[in-house]
């Protein structure tokens, strides 16, 4: 697979505005775990591998078990995840794939179960990022297995030092 356009580099100010909202979302104070399930369910909808590769290695860095990381796409049928857990991958399907349903009041009332209001906005942040970046290295075919935890993507350096300055947990592995 051969990358289309180098938007990281002749687009800082894209990748920046990205960036923002990322820093928003490690902010939040939304467990970083359950932030990688999140990002790499909606990876796995999109049909984003890069992403899928990025989030599956975050995710084990933080501990996240092989097992929980496999049936993340089979959440429903699997005993190991938690209600707070289901109530934002379900939130995360339903946001991801918005044109399906206009997220049903049942999906809303079962996010907010689980999640404050603020969380849910926040949540509903990182679903937003997430699948922003999956459409961007969708879109310009992001080489998948190029991701190095704790190394900025090319063009992120910038982003990736001001995050891990503004994050008082020290900072973000990963770009999206």
């Amino acid at each position: 697979m051969e990358p289309r356009i180098d938007y990281s580099h002749l687009f800082p100010d894209l990748r920046k505005a990205m960036w923002e909202l990322e820093h928003y979302v490690h902010r939040s104070g939304l467990d970083p775990t359950l932030l990688e399930l999140v990002k790499l369910r909606a990876s796995l909808i999109n049909g984003c591998a890069y992403c899928v590769d990025m989030h599956t290695k975050v995710a084990r860095s933080l501990g996240e078990t092989e097992q929980r990381l496999y049936a993340v796409s089979l959440w429903r049928e699997a005993p190991f995840y938690t209600d707070r857990e289901r109530a934002a991958l379900a939130w995360t399907e339903a946001v991801t794939l918005v044109s399906v349903d206009h997220v049903s009041d049942e999906a809303y009332q079962a996010a907010r179960q689980q999640f404050t209001e603020k969380e849910l906005v926040d949540l509903t942040a990182a679903i937003v990022a997430i699948n922003g970046w999956n459409r961007l290295a969708i879109a310009f075919r992001t080489v998948p297995g190029t991701f190095r935890l704790g190394t900025p993507a090319p063009g992120d350096g910038e982003a990736y030092r001001a995050g891990a300055a503004a994050d008082p947990k020290g900072g973000d592995e990963s770009r999206d």
